[in-house]
């Protein structure tokens, strides 16, 4: 596979990261605004956010947590050349079940929608842990 096609999905998920914090941060700065939070309430820890606040920073916040190894397995799996079409796949699927669930989070917060977003892509991504796993240790 080409640099280009293994890169795409991660750089659709740095994309993702951005977009979380720029609407952190309109939301972050709204409530503030409306005084529906105080810079005193909020200067010392995350709990006095108003819900919406909080559901956007925890969904930004989720994008450093399961993706980071994401992130992992293509940085190790591009260089040792082990990144194929199946690989390319399923980080497309992993990156799309990102997107619904920070969409999911920071908007309804349905909690079965989001588990199960959650659940789909924690289970792609154990998929493609053990099939980089497995070509690696048994050279296929």
């Amino acid at each position: 596979m080409s640099v280009q096609m293994v890169l795409l999905p991660v750089f659709m998920l740095v994309l993702l990261s951005f977009i979380l914090m720029f609407r952190m941060f309109s939301v972050r700065t709204g409530a503030l605004k409306s005084r529906e939070v105080r810079i005193s309430e909020i200067a010392v820890g995350q709990k006095a956010w108003p819900t919406k606040a909080a559901q956007v920073s925890n969904a930004y916040s989720n994008q450093f947590e399961l993706p980071v190894l994401f992130f992992v397995l293509i940085a190790i799996a591009l260089p040792l050349r082990q990144a194929d079409l199946l690989t390319v796949l399923l980080s497309w699927v992993f990156v799309v079940t990102r997107y619904i669930h920070a969409g999911v989070y920071a908007t309804s917060n349905n909690l079965k929608a989001r588990f199960s977003a959650f659940a789909a892509g924690a289970l792609v991504l154990l998929v493609m842990w053990v099939y980089f796993a497995l070509k690696i240790l048994l050279a296929i």
